[in-house]
């Protein structure tokens, strides 16, 4: 039998969050159901002292009951060193730099706490550029705040995907058709915005037939889902109208997920969702990645548990 595990979560607020969706909420329910006790806490309740970690949490008790999902215990200042064995890094992106420097701070408990997923690895692997180091499974992908670069990219692929470096949720991403004279208009605005280079992707019109979300746990494929984007809408993700649907992997995709499982392995990521348009993988979720609940709807097939079985077998 698996010992008892101190699980706190580091997460957006739980008020905030769709039970029928949301894949911590999945995560909480599996490790309450083998026993282990949880603690709630939000990111900008962590503090660093003296080489010590320390948030503000709550104990906190879940159910799958719509506005009643969940119970807090007394506030205490948890000592994630000392009082916990495992943390899951689960808050949203922006990955920016209150994200990164929670990645910076949990990195004084790993490993002796097993914080999911490794916190150094996901500060080094930001989706859009973790995924630059495969290229060969890519789509033709420009990463520069170069206009000129950009110009001879567009003149070269006709359609063009442009979408900011560290966004998230589908926010930000546009389908520049080689008619639309709006490219330098859209330049200027993420550049008066932000000093980050854009990410420039040649259009895969497969996205019309979705965008595949499959998991991996521990480097290995365990399961998808297919998000197929709305009419008129060139983004398929869920927070956008993008609608799930069941799928299965292709040979192609399994030949993707073999060639990158054994760096995410290495690289101590437990829990990831890559993504996958026409055969081409155009991210790597690393971060707080989704779908466990859409997965379980479509093919029955609960992944929160091979993820704490893989967790468990750590500890």
């Amino acid at each position: 039998m698996a010992k008892t595990l101190r699980v706190a979560v580091q997460m957006d607020p739980m008020e905030s969050i769709g039970i029928e969706g949301d894949s911590t909420f999945a995560l909480m329910l599996e490790a309450q159901a083998r026993g282990h006790a949880l603690w709630h806490y939000h990111v900008r309740d962590l503090a660093l002292a003296g080489g010590r970690v320390t948030a503000w949490a709550h104990p906190v008790e879940v159910r799958r009951e719509k506005g009643n999902h969940f119970t807090f215990g007394p506030e205490v200042e948890l000592d994630l060193g000392r009082d916990a064995d495992v943390v899951l890094m689960r808050q949203d992106p922006p990955f920016d730099m209150a994200y990164i420097t929670a990645t910076h701070i949990l990195e004084h408990i790993h490993p002796k706490v097993l914080v999911v997923n490794d916190p150094a690895s996901v500060r080094n692997a930001p989706e859009k550029l973790f995924v630059t180091h495969f290229p060969d499974l890519m789509p033709e992908t420009l990463v520069t705040a170069d206009r000129r670069l950009i110009a001879r990219f567009r003149e070269k692929h006709g359609d063009i995907i442009v979408k900011p470096l560290f966004g998230n949720g589908g926010a930000g991403v546009f389908h520049m058709k080689p008619d639309d004279s709006n490219l330098n208009s859209l330049i200027e605005m993420f550049t008066e915005r932000s000093r980050e280079p854009l990410v420039i992707q040649k259009y895969v019109p497969a996205v019309r037939q979705g965008d595949k979300r499959i998991i991996l746990v521990d480097g290995e494929a365990m399961g998808a889902i297919n998000r197929v984007p709305a009419e008129g809408e060139a983004r398929s993700n869920m927070h956008v109208g993008g609608k799930a649907v069941q799928t299965t992997l292709t040979d192609r995709e399994r030949e993707i997920c073999a060639a990158i499982g054994p760096e995410l392995k290495a690289r101590g990521m437990i829990f990831v969702g890559i993504d996958v348009i026409g055969g081409y993988l155009t991210e790597i979720n690393v971060t707080s990645p989704t779908g466990l609940q859409e997965i379980a709807r479509f093919d029955g097939v609960h992944l929160e548990r091979a993820i704490w079985d893989c967790i468990e077998a750590k500890r």
